[in-house]
């Protein structure tokens, strides 16, 4: 019993004593250390401001091609733009308020010998919304204008000599300036069944193009609802 007693306090000594020339190493190594200087700490300093400026900067660069990937798709029906076009779209602004959106279209041939495609180049301005319910909200005005052009060799960008000159002056059938006002309704996927898009809207537009704004105000017979048409479309917010 004496020796085990013993051994137990031999042990602890043992311990206690090579805890102390641990300290007593680890002190020696501080003092041994050099001091740095306030130019040393400066230059320190200087390098982690120079990364953090790095970093910031590869991240703006990231968001700006970020910015570049569409956050809706477009379906529209109608429009002076085709019998019916599908596209992108892209949202900004401080409360989302302006959108872009790129569209082809389809045109049957109807009388023509051939079917044509259509771009377009939209640009919408929403002024505000109004929340009808938790799923629910309006869009009770929306206007823009946007560009559209027709391929096809028939279509011309400047007045071909066939015509009197200055006969289609600052006109051209290449591409048709538009502009719109319209309204949407949306909805809100819930979290729980969201999939592939976050809302769906659905609106109407009431256009027209300086074609026949032209040809109301050279021609009295020609009215205001003469020279406007409907459009029918969805857009679906993808994030």
């Amino acid at each position: 019993m004496k020796q085990f007693i013993f051994s137990i306090m031999l042990g602890c000594l043992i311990q206690g004593a090579a805890q102390a020339v641990q300290a007593q190493a680890l002190q020696q190594e501080h003092e041994l250390l050099p001091i740095k200087s306030t130019a040393e700490k400066e230059h320190e300093h200087e390098h982690d401001s120079l990364s953090t400026r790095y970093d910031r900067r590869i991240h703006r660069f990231r968001q700006h091609w970020a910015s570049l990937i569409p956050t809706q798709s477009i379906i529209q029906y109608a429009g002076n733009m085709g019998l019916i076009s599908i596209g992108i779209g892209w949202e900004y602004g401080r409360h989302k308020q302006w959108e872009t959106d790129l569209l082809i279209g389809y045109l049957p041939k109807f009388q023509s010998k051939r079917a044509k495609l259509t771009m377009t180049l939209k640009e919408t301005f929403i002024p505000w919304n109004v929340t009808l319910s938790n799923n629910f909200f309006l869009e009770p005005l929306t206007c823009g204008l946007y560009i559209n052009t027709v391929y096809g060799h028939e279509f011309w960008s400047r007045q071909p000599g066939r015509y009197p000159d200055k006969y289609y002056e600052a006109l051209s059938t290449k591409a048709r300036i538009n502009a719109f006002l319209g309204q949407r309704i949306g909805v809100y996927v819930p979290h729980s069944r969201r999939k592939f898009v976050k809302e769906i809207r659905l609106f109407y537009e009431v256009s027209t193009c300086d074609l026949y704004i032209r040809s109301m105000i050279q021609d009295s017979d020609v009215s205001l609802w003469d020279i406007l048409g409907l459009s029918l479309g969805m857009k679906l917010q993808l994030f």
